[in-house]
């Protein structure tokens, strides 16, 4: 029997890709759409038949209401960083299981407060996760295996850059136009390359233990800063380029991990493994998508079941946070090294 669940949120990511995730998925029965105005609720379901749409400017169905209901397990929560923790509380308070979309938080204390608080049983016997979509595509965990089998890791390199240019729906949100967190697109997507480099190095078995930055702001309209290039120092003394960019003329993704065997390249969608010089290998993988369908079904899966995944641990997510905070602290002090605690 699918799981009954509602979305909390109707801006463009809950729109185009967590509804068609959750339609997609038999385990999952969606109840009700909150969002902040009962417009965007309706927007966002339009197509939608049985589903019950809360709001805040709705006098007797807002979001407390919903929480009342009891044909609703858990909620997905896709709203502005800053206005996550108060609903995620609420939500697990509640008693509903909750999938909140990355980054955890807007910093470090605040996710850390927020996972203290989501850890004590007098709170909530509810669970948090954190949606991460890019933990779940193929192409990264085929990539992170292959690297397990090719000895100690020497050299990595992840390269993502695009220009977020004005008018784009991203920008356009008023939230991310003029950000109130530290970082900008650089918090709010790097996360996400985060996430798949260190799926990869966990393939050799390594973890980040520092970071060294230079930040800046290319473009007038994407502040704080819009790009980092930073060197990451691994537990065995190797050492890595991290560089981020959402304000350059380049354009591309590319995650190179090398190995005392040989090296993987992974670009989305493709991984390609290099051992003595030669191409030995190249798989593709191209239903793979963003990642939110598997991410959503991974998570209606532990609801049945109540075995919830590495994947998508709020820990996980705090340390993606981890290093994106300490680049851009690393940044504002002129590329000084910034040892990671977690």
């Amino acid at each position: 029997m699918a799981t009954g669940i509602a979305l909390i949120g109707s801006g463009i990511f809950a729109k185009e890709e967590h509804l068609p995730a959750i339609q997609a998925t038999p385990l999952l029965s969606l109840k009700a759409v909150y969002s902040r105005s009962l417009k965007s609720a309706k927007t966002l379901s339009e197509n939608l038949s049985d589903v019950e749409l809360y709001s805040d400017d709705s006098d007797s169905k807002t979001f407390d209401d919903l929480l009342k209901r009891e044909d609703i397990k858990g909620v997905v929560i896709a709203l502005p960083i800053l206005a996550q923790p108060d609903y995620i509380k609420k939500a697990l308070a509640a008693g509903k299981h909750v999938l909140a979309e990355k980054p955890i938080a807007k910093d470090v204390a605040t996710a850390q407060e927020l996972l203290k608080w989501a850890k004590d049983s007098s709170n909530t016997n509810a669970t948090y996760t954190v949606a991460e979509n890019f933990r779940f595509l193929e192409s990264f965990i085929y990539g992170s295996e292959v690297i397990s089998s090719l000895g100690r890791i020497l050299t990595f390199r992840t390269r993502v850059a695009s220009f977020v240019a004005p008018g784009g729906k991203y920008f356009e949100t008023s939230w991310r136009k003029v950000p109130e967190y530290q970082g900008g697109f650089l918090l709010d997507g790097g996360v996400h390359f985060v996430a798949a480099t260190r799926l990869l190095l966990k393939g050799g078995g390594e973890k980040i233990k520092s970071v060294s930055a230079f930040t800046v702001q290319l473009q007038e309209h994407l502040p704080p800063v819009d790009t980092i290039n930073s060197t990451l120092l691994l537990s065995n003394g190797a050492s890595g380029t991290l560089s981020l960019s959402f304000g350059t003329t380049d354009t591309g993704s590319e995650y190179l991990v090398a190995c005392e065997k040989g090296s993987v390249h992974v670009s989305r969608g493709k991984v390609t493994v290099t051992r003595d010089g030669k191409v030995t290998e190249e798989k593709e993988f191209k239903d793979e998508g963003n990642g939110v369908k598997q991410e959503i079904k991974g998570w209606a899966e532990s609801l049945e079941s109540g075995k919830w995944k590495d994947e998508q641990s709020p820990e996980e997510a705090l340390r993606d946070l981890e290093i994106i905070e300490s680049a851009l602290k690393s940044g504002e002090q002129g590329g000084k090294p910034v040892e990671l605690k977690l």
